[in-house]
């Protein structure tokens, strides 16, 4: 008898000290989950990059109509709204007079900046990755393709274009010449 008080009391010992993982409270991992949609939903999304605590960062906003390029850019220009401020997000896009224009083409989208590359970088430089970004994930979304957008930037006082692309990090990698 005393020892089957013994086994019970060390299987009841066992089970109380649960699965070893400790009582060490929510811990922060990174960013929360964005940019996801419901399946199946009718409803049409633009992509913006803005810059949080822990880099660029892609949300969603509903819009009325398929997004273009040109309609994200502008979008990005007013920088984040109420709810996007509050999760401490923030624009590195410096005004622009002359906004920026944008067109999509074939698996592409054209971007011409209203002033030189040096100009466009403020803070930590992510202005120039938040514009190439959400122009190519406007043209991902338009077009039903993969992110995988060539964007073609023009700056002002240069007529040769150079091309890049934001990889699924938010980074911008140099493409080669063709």
């Amino acid at each position: 008898m005393k020892r089957r008080l013994t086994c019970l009391v060390a299987v009841v010992g066992v089970l109380s000290a649960g699965c070893g993982i400790g009582s060490t409270g929510p811990v922060r991992a990174g960013a929360p989950a964005s940019g996801l949609r419901e399946p199946g939903s009718s409803h049409h999304y633009a992509r913006l990059y803005f810059v949080g605590p822990y880099g660029i960062q892609a949300v969603t906003r509903e819009v009325d109509a398929p997004p273009t390029p040109q309609k994200a850019l502008d979008l990005l220009l007013r920088g984040p709204d109420a709810a996007e401020r509050a999760r401490g997000l923030s624009t590195e896009v410096p005004p622009l007079d002359g906004g920026l224009v944008a067109q999509g083409a074939d698996g592409a989208v054209d971007v011409r900046l209203p002033v030189t590359v040096a100009n466009m970088t403020r803070g930590g430089g992510l202005g120039l990755s938040q514009v190439i970004c959400t122009a190519a994930g406007a043209q991902a979304s338009d077009s039903g393709r993969s992110p995988e957008v060539d964007v073609r930037v023009y700056e002002e006082g240069y007529e040769t274009p150079w091309t890049v692309r934001c990889d699924a990090a938010g980074d911008v990698v140099p493409m080669p010449a063709p």
